[in-house]
């Protein structure tokens, strides 16, 4: 299954599930709670409101080499959106990807998406567990601290509560 054909498919459009592609273009499912979608709230917030010489994009679909990959928030750049707009998956990942941990998710599956959106183009992607541990990983491995935000994890944690 190609991505056009999923968010085209009527049947798969509100389903309660993120969906992503393996690289065999097999369907992938995990189901969200509340609890996911209010740190995804949070999250695009605070990017909003520290990074606004961009975009913030939930639910973004890129393009890895094991198939399209969905990030729960992202931020791109004022010039990423000028060069690819809404690409719909990016085929370039944007500066910073999001990961908002499920229980359904396995360490492996979420270190190999932190692998993926490195290799395509992202400076940063974020890992957020619901149980308030944030890890930020860059191209050298994990960071103490972003280097768009510097000390996003204290205002996360504090916007929490």
């Amino acid at each position: 299954m190609e991505w056009s054909e999923v968010i085209h498919n009527p049947f798969l459009k509100d389903l309660p599930f993120k969906i992503e592609l393996n690289k065999f273009g097999k369907l992938l499912m995990s189901p969200a709670s509340n609890s996911h979608g209010r740190f995804q709230g949070r999250i695009a917030g605070l990017l909003w409101q520290g990074l606004p010489d961009g975009e913030v994009i939930t639910e973004c679909s890129v393009q890895t080499s094991e198939g399209v990959k969905v990030a729960d928030v992202a931020w791109a750049s004022a010039e990423f959106i000028a060069e690819f707009a809404y690409a719909t998956p990016y085929l370039k990942a944007p500066e910073i990807c999001v990961e908002i941990v499920s229980p359904s998710n396995s360490k492996l599956e979420i270190s190999e998406k932190v692998d993926l959106y490195l290799a395509k183009g992202a400076k940063e992607v974020w890992v957020v567990y619901l149980d308030n541990r944030l890890e930020i990983f860059s191209h050298v491995g994990l960071v103490e601290q972003s280097i768009f935000l510097g000390d996003f994890k204290e205002k996360f944690f504090n916007s929490i509560g």
